[in-house]
């Protein structure tokens, strides 16, 4: 009930990304994705066939989903299920992406947003040097943001990575949108074991955020709830 909102939704995870967010929390999907349990589609697909007039969409996740050649086959599968689609994307791949919209295989997209649109602050928080990165988040930015598909931009905000002045800069270049979505960052399970040591940001904090968000898109909402203090 959390991953669509209004929705009742299951979630596929889907292994590999091409990013190495360091505060990333499935450590093993990107790393080590060979050691997971895979699911068969068909078991899928009997999954939501048992539950038909309950179950309403699916949210397809990772991971990065849009690296899988397979992803669109997988979409036109859930769809002829009877459900809806959701992706959870980083940006990255606007081709693929485009690709899932143009066949009309996707009904919503959540896209990250992992830092300022600059390229200094998305390479600390993606983990990778890839020179044309960020122009091909920024044109995947503009394919969402040009459709008629149901869409919100996110951002995971952690300690030492983000602070009112980030969240304001990266709201400003999303100017327009109707929906913007902070979300709590958890210090357990991350990709680099310092972050999990990290003090997560209080309710206070996170209003700072939010009132620094709202200043351009009026809209913006924090989901989650903060990590209680001992845990980190």
């Amino acid at each position: 009930m959390l991953d669509w909102e209004g929705m009742l939704v299951s979630t596929v995870f889907l292994p590999r990304c091409n990013f190495r967010c360091p505060f990333c929390q499935n450590p093993d999907l990107v790393l080590n994705p060979s050691t997971l349990e895979t699911v068969p589609l068909g078991e899928v697909l009997d999954f939501l066939a048992d539950r038909k007039g309950w179950i309403e969409g699916v949210c397809i996740t990772g991971g990065e989903p849009c690296l899988q050649e397979g992803l669109p086959d997988l979409c036109a599968s859930l769809k002829g299920a009877g459900v809806r689609v959701k992706l959870d994307t980083n940006g990255s791949l606007p081709e693929a992406l485009s690709g899932l919209m143009d066949e009309c295989l996707i009904d919503y997209v959540a896209m990250d947003v992992k830092a300022p649109l600059e390229p200094g602050p998305y390479r600390v928080a993606t983990g990778v040097d890839d020179a044309g990165l960020l122009d091909r988040v920024l044109e995947s930015i503009e394919l969402i943001r040009s459709s008629d598909l149901e869409r919100e931009f996110r951002t995971t905000v952690v300690p030492m990575m983000h602070g009112p002045e980030e969240v304001s800069r990266i709201a400003k270049g999303l100017e327009g949108e109707e929906r913007y979505v902070l979300q709590h960052f958890s210090p357990r399970d991350t990709l680099d074991p310092r972050f999990a040591k990290l003090r997560p940001f209080t309710e206070e904090d996170m209003d700072g955020m939010l009132a620094e968000a709202r200043r351009h898109i009026p809209g913006t909402i924090v989901r989650g709830a903060p990590a209680a203090l001992d845990e980190a």
